[in-house]
């Protein structure tokens, strides 16, 4: 059996979950919970190329955020 997140010739979709984090995920899954469709269905590049313009920074949300209101403190 293959890996179904590394199919080339598969649909993809992009989730994403409250942290901001994206994800591929195999079209023909059931989205997991805390998930959100934000793109596709796709193909594999197509969705691959969609996080990298769209998921700029790697910090989950929450740190983004506590780092902020550090910042407003200092």
């Amino acid at each position: 059996m293959s890996n179904p997140f590394e199919n080339d010739d598969a649909v993809y979709l992009v989730v994403r979950n409250d942290e901001l984090q994206h994800s591929l995920w195999p079209a023909d899954l059931p989205v997991p919970a805390g998930w959100t469709t934000v793109h596709g269905p796709d193909g594999r590049q197509d969705c691959l190329d969609f996080v990298e313009r769209n998921w700029t920074d790697m910090r989950p949300a929450s740190l983004v955020a506590a780092l902020a209101g550090d910042t407003a403190r200092g």
